[in-house]
């Protein structure tokens, strides 16, 4: 439990130090099949083409095995204006850490996406992340589904 914590408030910690910085967030879910329970997700625009995501996965499976997992993507952005406006895909870079049945877990992971920004302050994106060199496992590509608040 203290772990949980301590990982949350450093979440939290991370994302406010971000978000005074920089214009360009968003803040929703990701729907993943590598969460049962889901992830919080943030987004935070670093320069006009690239910006950094933060998800927060939460999993319960049963009383004895739950996990919380931090995940940190930079992420390059390319526009799609020709097809459709508001259309981009991304591809990114980043590292999660997490807490399985009192196990501490360290992974690589890799990103690739394609997002919709609507007209009004939604945005919604489906993404192929695969992480390597877990402590739980050597490779796993997990799906998502992203839909975000855009401020």
């Amino acid at each position: 439990m203290k772990r949980f914590i301590f990982t949350l408030a450093l979440a939290v910690s991370l994302i406010s130090a971000l978000s005074a910085q920089v214009e360009g967030k968003a803040i929703g879910v990701r729907f993943a099949n590598e969460f049962n329970g889901g992830e919080l997700t943030f987004q935070t625009a670093l320069s006009h083409s690239n910006r950094l995501e933060l998800d927060l996965g939460l999993n319960h499976w049963s009383d004895t095995n739950s996990g919380i997992q931090l995940t940190g993507v930079y992420q390059w952005v390319w526009g799609l204006n020709d097809v459709a406006t508001g259309l981009n895909w991304y591809a990114g870079l980043g590292a999660s850490v997490g807490n399985y049945t009192s196990n501490l877990g360290v992974g690589f992971v890799g990103q690739l996406g394609l997002e919709y920004n609507f007209n009004i302050p939604l945005q919604i994106s489906l993404d192929w992340r695969p992480t390597l060199f877990n402590s739980y496992y050597t490779y796993y590509g997990g799906n998502g589904l992203s839909i975000r608040y855009r401020f």
